[in-house]
């Protein structure tokens, strides 16, 4: 499956991001999933999954502040960002767990 993430952007402390995430293919509503994010000179990290029945598990810095779900019908997969923080600053990428070939990528940048 090929996975095309967006959403990403300049945004201020505190503010609110969606990423989205669209699945060209087949297969996508059987796949466990995964947002992951690089910053500068980090190794990049899996920030949250979901698993194709919708179980869902974040990393403890983004716990209450982030969101991951899926719409299987419409083979898309989502990261609501909540009060975000400038270390949250990196290229947000989704992939399947574990990861697959890497997709581009989206950037989200929160300025303080």
């Amino acid at each position: 499956v090929q996975l095309q993430a967006s959403g990403g952007g300049l945004v201020q402390s505190g503010g609110s991001l969606t990423l989205s995430c669209a699945a060209l293919g087949s297969g996508f509503g059987g796949q466990n999933m995964g947002w992951y994010r690089g910053a500068p000179g980090k190794q990049r990290q899996m920030v949250a999954v979901i698993s194709a029945a919708g179980a869902t598990n974040h990393i403890d810095d983004v716990k209450g502040r982030f969101r991951i779900s899926r719409d299987n019908a419409k083979n898309l997969l989502y990261l609501q960002m909540n009060d975000l923080k400038p270390e949250d600053t990196a290229v947000y990428y989704c992939n399947t767990l574990p990861p697959g070939e890497w997709g581009q990528g989206t950037l989200v940048t929160v300025s303080s």
